[in-house]
């Protein structure tokens, strides 16, 4: 196991977290169990989000009696301070708890500053002030956003999507959050599911010491394989290459990070979260996403106009229609 502090906080913990968008879809039961399995097993960097549904609350039920003995994250999607001070309000009744270790903008498209307004980063400095939340973050799955984030010199975590399918640009803007003592949280550690060896995801890793990837459970045998990584480091050896490789050049052009560079769609295409729908049935309870305006929405993909709008403008060149096609068909397997 391995202690780092996260950027420049006074954070330090073992440097492997649990993201907890995935015990949605446990039961309230399971899920406790799933929580404490990862603390008793060294993990102590938890993160959630206002829009996780019962997430908060599992978390709260978990560890309402070690508060102190973990980190927690949560987020808010607020566009203005009332939604804000709201969101807070209710993830600290949620966490049980009086503070919560890190906040952030919750997949941001914009960095909000000072006088820029909203009114929100006041708020956040307003929150940290209270002692309501000790660290400010932002998270987003836009390139640009995360660039100017770092940049910027007023977040003190970035959550980005970072995995071994990272281009180098990404791998470049870890260096730069690293250079400017930037906590660095590596969401979509396992490309969302794509990647399917855990033990060469954590080993790559290992390359990257100041940063925390936070690894989505649903099970105890999937926590108990994360115990054991962090009781014996697997090593990244030519097996290891070879695979990432591998899937380099197989699974490189399915990962939608959802950045929204590929929009406006002529037809009216919600391109990221079509392209996502498949990883979203997977991770989060399925009946969010199989409503009358869901369906519409998934439908609009027959209305595709082969443009190419969507494909010149993919920063990571995907092949987005087929990927929508198959997330399209993926999607009516549920129905």
């Amino acid at each position: 196991m391995s202690n780092i502090q996260l950027g420049a906080t006074k954070l330090y913990v073992e440097k492997n977290g649990m993201g907890c968008l995935p015990i949605q879809r446990c039961s309230s039961v399971d899920a406790v169990s799933i929580l404490q399995l990862a603390f008793r097993g060294g993990v102590h960097f938890f993160d959630t989000a206002r829009n996780y549904t019962n997430s908060e609350e599992k978390l709260g039920l978990a560890f309402c009696q070690c508060r102190n003995e973990v980190v927690i994250t949560s987020k808010t999607h607020a566009k203005d301070t009332t939604a804000f001070w709201q969101d807070l309000k209710t993830s600290l009744t949620n966490l049980r708890t009086g503070y919560i270790d890190i906040y952030m903008f919750h997949n941001s498209p914009v960095v909000y500053r000072p006088n820029d307004g909203t009114g929100l980063y006041e708020a956040m400095l307003e929150a940290k002030k209270q002692g309501l939340i000790r660290h400010i973050g932002l998270s987003t799955h836009k390139f640009q956003v995360a660039l100017l984030t770092i940049e910027s010199g007023l977040y003190e975590v970035l959550q980005y999507p970072f995995s071994y399918l990272a281009t180098n640009k990404e791998i470049e803007l870890v260096q730069l959050s690293k250079e400017k003592s930037m906590g660095f949280v590596a969401m979509k550690a396992l490309s969302g599911g794509l990647l399917k060896s855990f033990s060469t995801a954590f080993a790559w890793f290992e390359q990257f010491p100041e940063i925390i990837p936070i690894w989505g459970f649903q099970s105890e045998a999937e926590v108990l394989e994360l115990v054991q990584c962090l009781q014996h480091t697997p090593s990244l050896d030519q097996k290891a290459l070879a695979l990432i490789e591998a899937d380099k050049q197989s699974l490189s052009g399915k990962f939608c990070r959802g950045c929204g560079y590929c929009l406006p769609c002529a037809a009216d295409i919600d391109i990221p979260y079509v392209a996502r729908m498949s990883l979203f049935l997977r991770r989060s309870p399925v009946q969010r996403h199989l409503t009358d305006t869901n369906r519409a929405k998934m439908a609009r993909i027959l209305d595709c106009a082969n443009c190419n709008h969507c494909q010149e403008h993919c920063p990571y060149h995907l092949d987005v229609k087929t990927l929508l096609r198959e997330n399209y068909d993926d999607y009516r397997s549920f129905l």
